[in-house]
């Protein structure tokens, strides 16, 4: 199901003792204020939680009470650093209270406990930061953990990854909500990288190609140029100067996929923009995003989106 404004514009943040202050920090930011020149009604953001709690080494006064969640469209449980404890009880009532409501609820990091405490994983795939998967595995066995993604989306339970990945799944949000050019103006706003899809891998040997002798580094921005022809991974290996094998190896290093589905997912975001921007018919987007036809990028764009790409316009224009 695709959320969009105002149905989801009430975002809580549901805080306690032991919040780890990135997690928390970076909702806050991508949630409290529209990026610069974006003028469509933006989230309003209420901080939840007991009368004081300690973030890291700050003190924190919420706004609100945690009863106040159930009043939320969408709440954001961030990392909570005591995983070897139980999550507070006020806080997992809190939670499965604001759920049965009606809200979409979200886990940053290790913040997943709270949200397997309160029984909302029960019988759902979820992950959490690589180094806590086992552990929540191992007490929560109802739930199908996945150690090897970003982030999952259950549609009104969503998990991500920790610290990047967290962000990750922020602007996922944006993007379920506003759209992919909104999403993107958030991200230009943070200088972070606009979509990484949550099926990627949590760990990466070399996360992004820093350097301009990477052999990749280059190579990126030459495949965004050409999203319109039928690229083919013994082009992008010639391109590389390597062999398709080794530069799968390379992909797998830098992105944590392989390079067709990187391909895709860079298609796909491309069409998501066009259908936002644009008032050309559907075959004139496949064609400019290298799907060939429009019955290729309906497939596509509905697997991975969700919706149709004509849905996806009315939704997002």
């Amino acid at each position: 199901m695709t959320h969009t404004l105002p149905d989801m514009d009430a975002v809580a943040l549901a805080v306690t003792d032991g919040m780890l202050h990135f997690e928390l920090s970076l909702a806050y930011e991508v949630f409290a204020a529209a990026p610069a020149g974006v003028t469509i009604p933006w989230y309003d953001l209420t901080v939840c939680g007991p009368v004081a709690v300690r973030v890291g080494r700050f003190r924190l006064e919420p706004d609100r009470g945690l009863d106040r969640l159930q009043h939320a469209d969408t709440v954001i449980v961030p990392g909570w650093a005591e995983v070897d404890e139980n999550p507070p009880a006020d806080l997992v009532d809190a939670v499965r209270a604001a759920h049965e409501a009606g809200a979409r609820v979200v886990s940053l990091c290790t913040g997943a406990f709270v949200l397997a405490a309160a029984g909302l994983l029960d019988g759902k795939r979820a992950t959490t930061h690589w180094a806590h998967t086992e552990a929540l595995a191992a007490r929560y066995p109802r739930v199908e953990v996945d150690p090897d993604v970003l982030y999952v989306d259950n549609g009104s339970v969503l998990t991500s990854a920790g610290k990047a990945a967290a962000l990750d799944l922020c602007l996922h949000l944006v993007r379920l909500d506003h759209g992919s050019s909104i999403a993107n103006a958030v991200a230009r706003r943070l200088v972070v990288a606009p979509h990484r899809a949550g099926g990627q891998a949590q760990f990466v040997t070399t996360p992004v190609p820093d350097q301009d002798d990477h052999p990749l580094a280059t190579l990126f921005p030459w495949i965004i140029e050409r999203l319109e022809q039928p690229l083919t991974v013994e082009d992008l290996a010639r391109q590389a100067r390597m062999s398709s094998r080794h530069l799968g190896r390379h992909f797998k290093a830098v992105t944590g996929t392989t390079p067709l589905q990187w391909l895709l997912t860079q298609r796909i975001r491309h069409a998501q923009e066009l259908l936002e921007k644009t008032d050309d018919s559907v075959d004139t987007i496949a064609a400019a995003t290298g799907m060939g036809t429009a019955t290729t990028l309906r497939r596509h764009f509905n697997r991975t989106v969700g919706v149709p790409p004509g849905t996806y316009r009315r939704t997002f224009r």
